[in-house]
């Protein structure tokens, strides 16, 4: 087996790390982000995490070929060395446990979602027009808030790239996760990993829609303006072809089975009381539900369907491996910028605290980024993240504050591949159909700095700066 020894090193860890697990009491286990149960991790651990993003921005472009056959090993021995140097040196179980938890969520949610829309065809047998991509593209941020960014991309992404395989560019793609993998899922907890963590917390559900449309609805039909005026610039490679201007939808089978996947996204102790704990297992009966589409959807799916979408597991594959690292890498980096917002919580306000929390979100992931910055926040105000009846106090009496890390968690996600989830999927789909796209650095410097930071910025200025 190609990756046998890999599956050994995480069984290893795996297998130490639940025996630490087993052996705790239920009340060290309790999910907590309070970064200062333990001791704080040295500086240089992350040197891991930074090592790593270099790896991802720079191997595809200088050294490709040593990339693709070996990112794997690279992600798992970065991850291994954090998670050793936890087990071993500051004997901390509980922050590896948590990180497992949400990797083993965030896994079993895209792979749910990928495997089940790869069985699901879409067919728009319409000529490619610049309004018909902005159309395609302002559904999609619209469906990204009730099937989620991944849910939403991985189901309109393969029918997007065919309708435009006439004329198909980077930029084509760089938009698409601008609009749908990212800035489209702000309006409810199930857009977009942070704001549903935040609604386990104790925020309403439709808190975010009538707090953050208002800033979400001109921020999409800017980008989408601006996609619109370079598309429109683009007639290469266009050729004469009938269009029956038929809309073809198959695949029913797994719209069942994306539908059990968002209902299960609810289904945990948090917002169901009677709902059961695998306590003290990391996963839960999510996670299980999530898991079992995955095998299910597959299995059942029509294979013509399959055939026709170039369905394969490259993409999740890659996705796996590179976030085990980037999650297992990014702790020391989490719990050192949640202890400095701890600290200086109280002298940084709405504004300050929308850069913080969109810049790092950009680079690591961003619920736990949001979550360490809604804990400061509270903390500002003297309120408890982990008391539900003072996030909802929090939620109601401070909105300016709670906005400004709800948009920006979610926005700024678009800044980079490994922003969010999706990106890195999207991307590694669009390579595979033939797409040639930019690396880590050219996405950032000639895509998302000039297009996305100016408009990042408007916002702050005219909802955020100098307020609170």
């Amino acid at each position: 087996m190609k990756n046998k020894k890999l599956l050994i090193l995480f069984i290893f860890i795996f297998s130490n790390l639940l025996n630490s697990v087993l052996a705790a009491s239920p009340s060290e286990l309790t999910v907590s982000i309070e970064p200062v149960e333990h001791s704080l991790p040295p500086a240089f651990m992350v040197i891991p995490f930074v090592v790593l993003l270099l790896a991802i921005a720079t191997g595809p472009l200088f050294f490709h070929h040593y990339w693709e056959k070996n990112y794997p090993k690279i992600s798992v021995a970065l991850g291994s060395f954090t998670v050793l140097y936890y087990i071993i040196v500051l004997n901390d179980t509980h922050s590896l446990l948590h990180t497992l938890a949400e990797y083993l969520s965030f896994i079993a949610l895209l792979a749910s979602l990928f495997i089940a829309s790869g069985g699901i065809l879409i067919k728009i047998e319409r000529k490619s027009t610049p309004l018909l991509n902005v159309g395609i593209l302002l559904f999609g941020a619209l469906i990204a808030n009730i099937i989620g960014t991944t849910g939403a991309s991985m189901l309109l992404i393969r029918p997007y790239m065919k309708v435009n395989k006439d004329r198909i560019k980077p930029y084509h793609i760089i938009f698409f996760i601008f609009l749908v993998s990212n800035i489209g899922g702000a309006l409810t907890p199930i857009g977009d990993p942070p704001l549903f963590l935040g609604f386990l917390r104790g925020i309403e559900f439709f808190w975010f829609i009538q707090h953050v449309w208002y800033i979400w609805l001109p921020t999409i039909l800017l980008i989408a303006v601006i996609f619109y005026l370079i598309d429109s610039r683009n007639n290469q490679n266009e050729t004469e072809e009938n269009y029956s201007g038929k809309f073809v939808f198959s695949g029913f089978k797994n719209v069942v089975f994306l539908v059990i996947v968002i209902i299960s996204v609810f289904i945990d102790p948090a917002v169901i009381s009677w709902v059961p704990s695998f306590y003290p297992l990391p996963f839960g009966i999510r996670e299980v539900i999530m898991f079992s589409v995955c095998y299910l959807s597959y299995i059942m799916a029509d294979e013509k369907i399959l055939k026709t979408n170039e369905f394969d597991f490259e993409p999740i594959k890659e996705v796996a491996f590179l976030f085990i690292g980037i999650f297992a890498t990014m702790i020391p980096a989490l719990q050192l910028i949640a202890y400095e917002a701890k600290l200086y919580g109280e002298q940084i306000n709405a504004g300050m605290f929308y850069w913080a929390t969109g810049v790092l979100s950009a680079f690591l992931d961003n619920a736990p980024t949001y979550l360490n910055f809604l804990s400061a926040e509270m903390g500002k105000f003297v309120m408890d993240i982990n008391l539900k009846e003072q996030v909802h106090k929090f939620s109601v009496e401070q909105p300016l504050y709670l906005t400004s890390i709800s948009v920006a968690a979610v926005f700024f996600g678009a800044m980079t591949y490994i922003g969010n989830g999706p990106n890195f999927m999207v991307k590694s789909i669009s390579e595979r159909a033939g797409i040639k796209m930019p690396s880590f650095f050219v996405y950032l410097i000639k895509y998302a700095v000039p297009i996305l930071l100016p408009i990042f910025t408007i916002v702050w200025l005219i909802y955020f700066y100098g307020r609170g």
